[in-house]
């Protein structure tokens, strides 16, 4: 028996791009009702590109949809972890769509979180110049963000999001109900992305966390429907007036560079892209307020806020040319300044380069919270 949210119409909101518009669709139970999606591109076959632990869950859901539309459903499983973002996983992707003689009209869906909607997505870009994807986003993080606007990437030993290209889905399924197998640290580090749309960009949807965020973390279903919704409309926004991250679009990264940092100095997996995220959005509050960008309580609130949703506000220990070495690399930064994007007023965020000893007292200032000292001493263990 489907429940009432299964049954009613799904969200959609729409991404304009030109001739690269797409939709992105929010309900629950979408997976098996693909009568409620987008019209697909006509193929003979699709590609479920997905991990074992979402296959599990997920995968016969989709094929058994994906055959109303599709002659035949080949499923290919990489990896799991962000440890495997790389290029042996774009390896078997388009070693297996070769075996199986796929034509570049074949479709790839991209079953999982963000790790497979980056890697699927760039192999979708590269496979015969190009095929049509969709992203099927299942962790919350991806169904905010990462699915979100064509950016396709894997990991360097040297940096996070290193290799990659803008190239957009035809269509993005966020199906809520794939949220219910999802582990609780990774539902938090889901809820990270969500938050950091307010300071951005909705001073009122920070208000609306602030006094939903115990709803939204008990999994309340009318709360994640509205966060998802509300984030996805704010990143669509941003991405219709910038696909290509040159300019405003770099506002969606609040937080990131320091977050990146963390990723990539603790290993790429230990600690898990929104944790970091959250310790970085931290950090970027603390800047503003110390270049006399933002008054002390906004970081104030912005940290309560975090601890709430279980997320650190203070990163791993981690030496100053670490730190440095790991944001020199960032994609922000330009002629060897690393820029940081900073909150300037309720809502609305800005790009700015910053002196580095300025940054340095920022991340050395004392102080720690309980759950950073936690995830820096146990965050190896696996999950």
């Amino acid at each position: 028996m489907q429940s009432a949210a299964e049954l009613s119409p799904p969200i959609r909101v729409p991404i304009a791009l030109g001739t690269r518009s797409y939709d992105i669709v929010i309900g629950s139970g979408l997976l098996s009702r693909p009568e409620q999606w987008p019209d697909r591109p006509a193929a003979s076959t699709a590609v479920i590109v997905t991990n074992p632990t979402v296959a599990r869950f997920h995968a016969e859901a989709l094929a058994t949809s994906l055959r109303q539309k599709h002659r035949r459903c080949l499923v290919v499983e990489l990896p799991d972890g962000e440890a495997h973002k790389t290029w042996e996983a774009i390896n078997i992707i388009v070693t297996r769509m070769l075996e199986e003689a796929c034509d570049r009209k074949s479709v790839i869906y991209a079953l999982g979180g963000g790790v497979v909607g980056d890697t699927a997505g760039f192999a979708a870009a590269c496979y015969m110049r190009g095929v049509p994807y969709v992203q099927v986003p299942t962790t919350l993080l991806a169904q905010v963000d990462s699915s979100v606007g064509g950016k396709t990437a894997i990991n360097h030993p040297l940096g996070k999001n290193m290799v990659g290209v803008f190239y957009q889905p035809v269509a993005v399924l966020c199906d809520l109900a794939t949220l219910r197998t999802l582990p609780e640290r990774e539902y938090r580090s889901g809820v990270a992305e969500i938050i950091k749309y307010g300071p951005i960009a909705d001073e009122a949807f920070f208000v609306w966390l602030e006094a939903n965020i115990d709803a939204l973390m008990a999994r309340d279903d009318r709360a994640l429907a509205h966060a998802v919704k509300r984030s996805c409309e704010i990143k669509a926004d941003v991405v219709s007036r910038d696909e290509r991250e040159s300019d405003v679009r770099a506002i969606l990264n609040f937080g990131h560079t320091f977050g990146h940092a963390i990723e990539g100095h603790a290993g790429y997996g230990v600690w898990l892209h929104g944790e970091a995220v959250a310790a970085g959005m931290a950090l970027a509050a603390a800047l503003s307020v110390k270049l006399g960008m933002m008054p002390a309580v906004f970081e104030g609130r912005l940290r309560r806020l975090i601890q709430r949703a279980g997320l650190p506000t203070r990163p791993p220990v981690m030496p100053w040319s670490a730190w440095e070495g790991w944001m020199r690399v960032d994609k922000k930064a330009e002629a060897g300044a690393i820029r940081y994007v900073l909150i300037d007023s309720p809502g609305h965020a800005v790009m700015r380069a910053v002196d580095v000893q300025v940054v340095r007292s920022v991340i050395e200032a004392p102080g720690s919270d309980s759950l950073s000292v936690s995830l820096s001493q146990s965050l190896s263990a696996p999950v």
